[in-house]
């Protein structure tokens, strides 16, 4: 059955927990998502276990259905020039490193823009753009503890 979102290519460059999940929502709908991982180990997710399945993680699967994947480094020319095509031929770019990384690659917001114009770029921050935490890693656990230790301060049970 084809989804409402068939026909749209989406670029996931993000990890862990929320930007996986929004990719995989959209390959539920239809999208086609190529999930791009770093070589040698790929996504950290896939060693998060057990349980694990066939050598990968439960929690991976779960969060990465509906995708195909591909290796790149994208710290090498040959793997610039190929997410650059990449690009070029999709619709949405959702990536959720820390701030100022996609650009210190080569990768900023404007060079995407010139790449292809129609492209959606969504990028996912745990802290915002702005601000004394902007460039702080938001991942899942780390803010889950930071939640806690504040309820532990201040003497409240946590939400």
């Amino acid at each position: 059955m084809a989804g409402p979102l068939e026909g749209i290519r989406v670029i996931d460059l993000s990890r862990i927990v929320v930007g996986p999940y929004c990719t995989m929502v959209l390959g539920d709908m239809g999208a086609d998502v190529i999930k791009v991982e770093i070589p040698g180990t790929g996504d950290e997710t896939r060693m998060w276990g057990p349980p694990f399945t066939g050598g990968e993680s439960a929690y991976y699967i779960s969060l990465n259905k509906n995708k195909r994947s591909l290796t790149l480094n994208i710290k090498k020319e040959k793997g610039k020039e190929i997410l650059r095509k990449l690009i070029a031929q999709s619709d949405v770019l959702i990536e959720n490193y820390r701030l100022g990384t996609l650009e210190k690659l080569g990768f900023s917001y404007e060079s995407l823009k010139r790449i292809n114009p129609r492209l959606i770029y969504c990028n996912v921050t745990g802290y915002g753009k702005t601000g004394p935490m902007a460039k702080e890693a938001g991942v899942d656990i780390v803010v889950g503890s930071r939640i806690d230790r504040h309820h532990r301060r201040e003497k409240r049970p946590p939400c």
